[in-house]
């Protein structure tokens, strides 16, 4: 309740009971104002309006001219109105039941010897106590409702701020791999040029995720087909004359984290530049990458029919390639196999969608 003295509004136009009304609840802390009218009572209360002079009103029915009810209804529209404790000398309970309905806090039945003050006074006080916890339960919404909206605006600008960082790392990132190709375009050792190119193809790897994720419209997945679709792509472009002109994709939708993205576009960078490298010794062939669900796990194969385990005894290969497949395949806590039954090369990798409990050990097979 308010430190101050409560105001209490009486609108009665029955001067001698609104004088009882006056003595009763000041002897009780409270400030009586009376309004002999529905009228007077409202232009009261109007001009109170910011300022809250009026704390509750105390309502008769029966008055000349506008009504209790009529008063009422007109008391409720004003923004701020103080809570009404209904006053009337009737006994019918429609008109109680009318003004609960309409919005008053309280109902009592008053009597011309003023017995009924004690009951006004402790009505005021419910009335004061109710309008408090309304007040707070407002206030208290509202703060909830500035604090989520405070929140939905933080939480834009980190989405927009990390757009554009994943847009400047992904051109960053572009450059380097533009870089690495005109030196690996200029270079005149094989071996120079190979190192080069294969560690375009990694850049442009990690490039790729920071590209899908500034423009997809969730920043924290990354839907693994789209990705190893436009992968390929540049792996396609990347590739000398046309060695790459049978690489295809078959993958279903399915989203992963960025983080995991950017081992399994590694993974299918190292397996498809060895097959590319080493598969076919007398030109280009076909390499198929394959991505399926199975149940809560993933499974990416990459294929070709060429010259199989001869890929382990080409003097070229340096076994970078193995361990960084074997690194990323430890990321994704997955395991790396070569199908045995194959008659050319077939790498079967399968993770988690997401990581999986620890302890679990993956293995890698990779030329």
């Amino acid at each position: 309740m308010n430190q101050r003295t409560p105001t209490l509004l009486y609108i009665d136009d029955d001067g001698a009971l609104a004088r009882l009304v006056d003595r009763g609840l000041t002897r009780r802390g409270y400030r009586v104002v009376h309004a002999a009218s529905g009228e007077e009572g409202l232009e009261h209360i109007r001009r109170a309006g910011a300022q809250g002079s009026i704390d509750v009103v105390a309502l008769d029915q029966y008055m000349p001219g506008l009504d209790g009810l009529d008063t009422l209804e007109q008391i409720m529209a004003i923004p701020g109105a103080p809570p009404v404790v209904f006053v009337t000398a009737s006994q019918d309970s429609n008109i109680a039941v009318t003004a609960l309905k309409a919005g008053a806090s309280d109902y009592l039945v008053k009597d011309v010897t003023g017995d009924f003050i004690p009951l006004l006074h402790v009505a005021c006080e419910g009335a004061l106590r109710q309008a408090e916890l309304q007040k707070a339960r407002e206030e208290a919404e509202a703060e909830i409702h500035a604090s989520r909206d405070r929140y939905a605006a933080l939480a834009a600008e980190r989405e927009m701020l990390l757009r554009e960082v994943n847009h400047r790392v992904g051109n960053s990132l572009q450059i380097i791999a533009s870089l690495l190709h005109l030196q690996a375009s200029s270079a005149a050792q094989d071996e120079v040029k190979a190192a080069l190119t294969n560690a375009m193809g990694r850049v442009a790897a990690v490039a790729q995720v920071h590209r899908r994720l500034y423009t997809s419209q969730d920043l924290k997945s990354v839907v693994l087909n789209q990705y190893l679709d436009s992968l390929l792509e540049d792996l396609r472009r990347s590739a000398e004359g046309n060695r790459m002109s049978r690489l295809t994709l078959k993958a279903e939708p399915v989203e992963i984290d960025p983080d995991r993205a950017v081992a399994v576009g590694i993974i299918v960078n190292e397996l498809v530049m060895n097959a590319v490298k080493y598969a076919y010794p007398d030109g280009a062939g076909p390499i198929h990458v394959e991505l399926t669900s199975q149940g809560e796990d993933l499974q990416l194969t990459i294929t070709d029919d060429g010259v199989g385990d001869n890929v382990k005894a080409d003097p070229r290969s340096t076994g970078m390639g193995q361990r960084i497949v074997a690194a990323m395949a430890s990321k994704l806590d997955a395991s790396v196999e070569r199908d045995p039954a194959h008659s050319g090369t077939r790498i079967i990798l399968k993770f988690g969608r997401v990581p999986a409990s620890p302890g679990k050990t993956s293995t890698a097979a990779a030329g």
